[in-house]
């Protein structure tokens, strides 16, 4: 049974009713971001219930050694940690000499948290009623800025409605933080000063080992019926970690008491170390200069114009549209696309799993959304932050024994070193390598950038050729090359010999690069010139290279017609899914390890996800044929399976399999259909939402520098539409039943194909 307790809303994600055993599960769904730091829906105050504290800064992380008894020649040093951040939004409320805390109130009544998602706003209301009797209504907003991404804003209101009452807060901010994730217990922090100036309160801390310096800061008002009040603290307390405030507020019955606050960080990255507070000071004066109405309206305003590109409307199915809008609302919140020094972590700032801020995620899933809603200088930071790390890529591979500029690119990554520390991963699921090469590709399709590849994609294109020309060896019982030990997409096979979707990459990668490095000689020779020189490019070595594409071994069965996920795969028991008992998913919690890797379900598409990257290579029979025999045997247990399923289906026309996965992959979170979003949400599948809607639902397509369309509408949905930023040109696609129509912001007609029919769309203005 998924959770059924998010209310239906095409704008808001919205919970009533106060319900302890979901807390955890609401802190995930309702978490706030900017693109530089976020938070899970923490309450304010006291809460001495389950919960998972968390928040979270961008690029700051902690290389935590590895809890293992065992260690490998090439296995990493370290594993990275998300790190758990100082606390800014803590607000402890005593009203007549009681702790607010929801855990501990006689009774909590009209409960509601909703999730504007259309402003980005977090609210809560509730009436309590505390153990003397005493009934107050609560009501409190959060949000985070989205033009001062240093800055987050609280408004805290208390009504007491049976009696007066003498209310104190102590807003704080709190260094004295640990992961729930750490392996020693140790905490990530090491305090260096905590300071007050005025009624402005910091605490300046450094993480171990990595020595990133953050102050995190804040400054309060307090307001008696929205009228400001000349209310000093009555105590001002720092101990090393921790600075906090104390507010006291006489109100009477029916009156609202308000506290505001200002709050959040200021890091080394961005900033001089040694002037960190007075960096915090300017966020503070920013803040105070604009006032809390203004940062409002701008909030508002800023959501809006990410809306106006990024929001894709469904027309006749709110739970659909619901479900979509929350997956780009979590995108937008986790990644802007201004700091080429950031990628996009699974977790977003949601949760610790994982660690590391960098997966094949993002290459495979995550960069099409981005390129299509934001700009190609957004989507080419991506691409950057890959170049960047090359060296680092180069080094990885070398510490397994490749050679000669090999590059392999790490499973996970906040630097580019490898620092996954399942060997099953680390060392073998290697396809991470051809998402990138892949990545380069579709930005070059969808853009018509030919300046990236000649200025740095061809270094990276040619040491991922290098690294799958090592990796495979000659069989002279086949009179081919295989590729031995590998884990591919499918995590629920490990070690197995010729994967088909990593022969496949390795074919295509080096053809690839191959091709580039030929495009580069021709038109951009003073290009080549320098990489040649810099990398060592030679004729043997490429045409070895090409030996090896030539002749790679794909596992086969003629019985089947299919190519096989690896060479063992017919040997093991063929039952699907749809037989498994329900009281044995999901596997991955209900099984041994041993039993999952003896079966043949699959987490997720691997052989169809080669079929996804590389749809152009194979006919739609062959398609049909393999999505027949393995889509049966998926467990979906991955994240990033139902959207590449839901493109598939739309693909062969089976719209109602594919609504199916859709609602799957845009509900996977709100619904909690792996019994796991109290650990943090799923952030980068929730761009292969995005897909699933406009690569498959609406079919689109880049070929030959045109954009190609072949919508499909699910017959819950009376229309749906979307926009893309396609070559500097805004062109919305709107899908009605029996009709496809554009509208074109640009200053040139495009051509676009609707089944294969030509259209030109002119400019509406």
């Amino acid at each position: 049974m998924n959770q059924d307790y998010i209310i239906p809303n095409e704008w808001s994600i919205i919970e009533e009713g106060f319900e302890k055993d979901r807390v955890k599960s609401s802190e995930s769904i309702f978490s706030l971001g900017n693109g530089a730091m976020g938070q899970r829906a923490n309450f304010e105050e006291l809460y001495t219930g389950d919960t998972f504290q968390g928040s979270y800064i961008a690029g700051v992380y902690y290389p935590d050694k590895t809890k293992v008894g065992w260690w490998k020649n090439g296995y990493p040093e370290y594993f990275a940690k998300v790190l758990n951040a100082p606390v800014w939004i803590g607000i402890n409320i005593e009203i007549n000499g009681e702790q607010l805390d929801l855990n501990t109130c006689k009774e909590v009544k009209n409960f509601k948290r909703e999730l504007n998602m259309k402003e980005g706003l977090l609210d809560r209301s509730f009436v309590a009623i505390l153990p003397s009797g005493l009934e107050i209504e609560v009501n409190v907003r959060r949000f985070l800025a989205a033009d001062l991404d240093e800055l987050g804003v609280i408004k805290y209101d208390i009504k007491p409605l049976n009696g007066d009452a003498k209310i104190i807060y102590t807003p704080y901010v709190d260094a004295g933080v640990k992961n729930e994730d750490a392996n020693w217990e140790e905490t990530f922090w090491e305090p260096i000063t905590s300071e007050i100036i005025g009624e402005q309160g910091f605490v300046q801390a450094r993480t171990f080992k990595t020595h990133f310096n953050v102050v995190t800061f804040m400054e309060n008002e307090i307001f008696i019926n929205n009228e400001k009040q000349s209310i000093a603290p009555s105590a001002q307390q720092k101990t090393e970690t921790k600075v906090q405030f104390t507010y006291e507020v006489e109100v009477k019955a029916n009156e609202v008491a308000t506290i505001q606050k200002f709050g959040g960080y200021v890091v080394s990255t961005n900033h001089n170390e040694n002037e960190l507070i007075s960096a915090a000071q300017n966020v503070l004066a920013q803040a105070n200069d604009l006032g809390y109405e203004q940062l409002l309206i701008n909030q508002k305003e800023a959501w809006a114009k990410t809306w106006e590109m990024s929001d894709i409307a469904i027309d006749g199915d709110t739970e659909a549209q619901q479900g979509i809008r929350f997956n780009i609302f979590q995108l937008n919140q986790t990644y802007s696309g201004k700091d080429a020094r950031l990628n996009i972590g699974p977790k977003g700032f949601t949760g610790e799993k994982y660690g590391g801020s960098t997966y094949w995620d993002t290459e495979a899933y995550c960069l099409p959304f981005y390129m299509a809603t934001k700009n190609q200088e957004v989507a080419r930071n991506l691409l950057t932050y890959r170049y960047n790390q090359l060296d680092k890529a180069i080094e990885n591979a070398e510490k397994l024994g490749f050679k000669g500029g090999a590059a392999l690119y790490p499973m996970v990554t906040m630097n580019g070193e490898e620092c996954h520390n399942e060997w099953e991963i680390t060392f073998e699921e290697i396809h991470r390598n051809a998402a990138i090469s892949f990545a380069i590709f579709n930005y070059t399709r969808f853009t018509g950038d030919q300046t990236y590849i000649p200025e740095a994609g061809l270094e990276v294109l040619l040491g991922i050729a290098r690294f799958w020309h090592q990796r495979v060896n000659w069989s002279a019982d086949k009179q081919k090359f295989v590729m031995l030990g590998v884990t591919g997409p499918n995590e629920y096979e490990n070690n197995v010999n010729n994967n088909f979707h990593s022969n496949y990459c390795a074919q295509w990668c080096i053809n690839y690069a191959l091709q580039q490095i030929d495009t580069v000689k021709t038109n951009y020779p003073q290009d080549y010139e320098r990489i040649a020189t810099k990398v060592n490019i030679n004729a043997d070595e490429l045409a070895a290279m090409k030996n090896v594409a030539d002749n790679i071994y794909f596992p086969y069965s003629e019985e089947k017609g299919v190519y096989l996920q690896q060479d063992g795969f017919l040997d093991k028991d063929l039952t699907p899914v749809s037989e498994l008992d329900k009281v044995e998913r999901p596997i991955n919690q209900k099984w041994s390890w041993d039993r999952i890797l003896r079966s043949a379900y699959i987490k997720q598409a691997d052989t169809l996800q080669a079929f996804y990257y590389f749809e152009e290579d194979f006919t739609k029979e062959e398609l049909e044929k393999h999505f027949d025999f393995y889509e049966p045997l998926t467990v979906h247990e991955s994240s990033l399976s139902p959207c590449v399923h839901s493109i598939q289906a739309a693909t062969l026309g089976r719209m109602e399999q594919a609504y199916t996965f859709y609602l799957r992959t845009s509900r996977l979170d709100l619904d909690d259909y792996n019994k796991e979003v109290h650990e943090g949400l799923h952030i980068t599948s929730m761009a292969g939402t995005w897909m699933s809607i406009v690569e498959g639902f609406g079919g689109m397509r880049v070929k030959n520098d045109t954009l190609h369309f072949e919508p499909r509408l699910p017959e819950q949905w009376k229309g749906f539409s979307f926009k893309i930023n396609f070559r500097n040109q805004i062109l919305k696609v709107i899908v009605n039943k029996g009709e496809t129509t554009f509208e074109l912001e640009g200053t040139e007609p495009l051509e676009v194909y609707v089944f294969g029919e030509k259209s030109v769309v002119q400019p509406s203005i």
